[in-house]
């Protein structure tokens, strides 16, 4: 346990790398500790309520941006003003810090009661026991899913345990400079193809100078999906998908192909930003278009904050990530999800709270879809209405387009997922650079990556 504990720790220290292009899972669990993870929920359950005086204290942990952290304060406030007795310390970080200050909470067994979870790190905490069952809670009625999508809902769960509920319904999204493309007579489509994504991206250098991001420097979910094309799943038990190094090498070859002919943004424009930040993003922040990118590979609920950084005139669009097979490589998956940490003290009173995220339709009219599309389909229905232009563009996105033209989302990924992220971002960078052909950087991907799946398997 101490082990993985430690790993957490590491872990968090690549978890920034995900922030712009984000999600999928890491580490198997063990029923051991699904089950001690629940008699935990349970003792503490009773505990909390035998002579309960109505008064509770939490804390509620989330990562994010400005416009998520007073959102999220506000229905904090709403909560606390119709339970009266009942105290939540709002706690939030910038990405790049959240993960390191939960795993480090974590190995101190001093986690927030609330805990934003990301779905690449659900099976971690899990695993190590550090997360609550929430079945009893949805089977004794204080958290209601009877409006959830049930695939979406099922994505939270562990074994036979549901340890997160979702937040936000999401999907992979290219966000683009619409106002750039419109005016050099450019378009783009849905469901590109891989060849169109890049003749596309050449014709707009020859055109206005501007590049493409090709999700510099965070490139899981972006290998994640175009391997799903060949339907290879990254992430598979103590070994990376696939029969040899070529999909990877194919991978490697649009850095090296694209930077040797001009199109793919220089790696150096990253060399004093913080990657991942929607407001330094390329395809908004640059003083020439040698250092902007006409792109970004994001998820669709980052569409209202890249609109609010754009700078004044630029008009976003928004349309799916470039694929050899864009039906198998897209997905809906739960933009966050809440969960309930083992180390809560009121984990009862932790799950009237998710529920009030879940179904209170006043919540939802603060947080107005900012996480995603609520996960209640009557909840979704009521704020609509009120709901500015740019989210009712998500939902027709994610309705419209995805939907239709998508498969199922990979499962979590097991153990080791974090070290080969790193290693893939290490190769990526030195690719970019010319330090390394892409041949090199697929065989050494393939090799080292299933080296260091295998050392976490089991």
């Amino acid at each position: 346990m101490k082990r993985k504990l430690a790993l957490l720790a590491a872990a968090a220290v690549t978890a920034a790398t995900l922030a712009g292009c984000g999600s999928s899972s890491a580490t198997g669990e063990t029923a051991s500790n699904s089950d001690t993870a629940a008699e935990t929920a349970t003792t503490q359950s009773a505990e909390s309520s035998e002579g309960s005086s109505g008064s509770a204290s939490l804390t509620m942990a989330w990562w994010g941006n400005q416009t998520r952290n007073e959102r999220t304060q506000k229905i904090i406030d709403l909560y606390t003003e119709q339970n009266p007795g009942v105290a939540i310390d709002g706690q939030f970080s910038e990405f790049n810090d959240y993960w390191n200050k939960l795993a480090t909470a974590a190995a101190g067994h001093s986690m927030p009661d609330i805990v934003q979870m990301d779905y690449k790190y659900l099976n971690q905490y899990v695993s190590n026991g550090l997360l609550v069952d929430l079945k009893p809670y949805i089977e004794d009625g204080t958290i209601d899913t009877s409006d959830a999508n049930q695939d979406v809902l099922n994505s939270g769960m562990v074994d036979d345990g549901l340890y997160a509920l979702c937040n936000g319904i999401n999907a992979p999204a290219l966000l683009y400079n619409k106002t750039l493309l419109d005016e050099n007579g450019i378009t783009v489509k849905d469901n590109m193809t891989m060849d169109e994504f890049i003749q596309v991206s050449k014709e707009i250098y020859e055109k206005t100078g501007y590049k493409t991001n090709l999700c510099y420097n965070q490139n899981e979910q972006w290998l994640e999906y175009f391997l799903r094309a060949d339907d290879i799943v990254l992430y598979e038990d103590g070994k990376l998908g696939g029969d040899s190094a070529d999909p990877y090498v194919d991978f490697f070859k649009l850095y090296e192909d694209g930077i040797a002919d001009g199109w793919v943004i220089d790696p150096s424009v990253f060399a004093e930003r913080s990657i991942g930040s929607v407001e330094q993003d390329p395809l908004v922040y640059g003083s020439s278009p040698e250092t902007m990118s006409w792109c970004a590979f994001a998820y669709s609920n980052q569409l209202t904050a890249t609109v609010a950084a754009a700078p004044e005139g630029t008009e976003i669009g928004i349309t799916t990530w470039p694929s050899a097979d864009p039906v198998k490589s897209d997905y809906l998956k739960p933009s966050q999800f809440f969960a309930i940490s083992s180390d809560s003290k009121n984990p009862e009173e932790a799950a009237k709270i998710l529920n009030f995220i879940t179904n209170s339709v006043d919540c939802n009219n603060i947080l107005l879809g900012e996480r995603g599309i609520p996960l209640s389909s009557k909840v979704a229905d009521a704020i609509a209405p009120n709901l500015d232009a740019d989210t009712q563009r998500v939902i027709t996105f994610v309705n419209e387009v995805v939907s239709p033209n998508s498969s199922q989302v990979n499962p979590p990924s097991t153990n080791g997922a974090s070290e080969v992220n790193d290693l893939i971002n290490k190769l990526q960078e030195q690719v970019c650079y010319g330090q390394m052909t892409a041949e090199d950087a697929g065989k050494q991907l393939f090799e080292q990556g299933n080296q260091i799946m295998a050392s976490n398997a089991g």
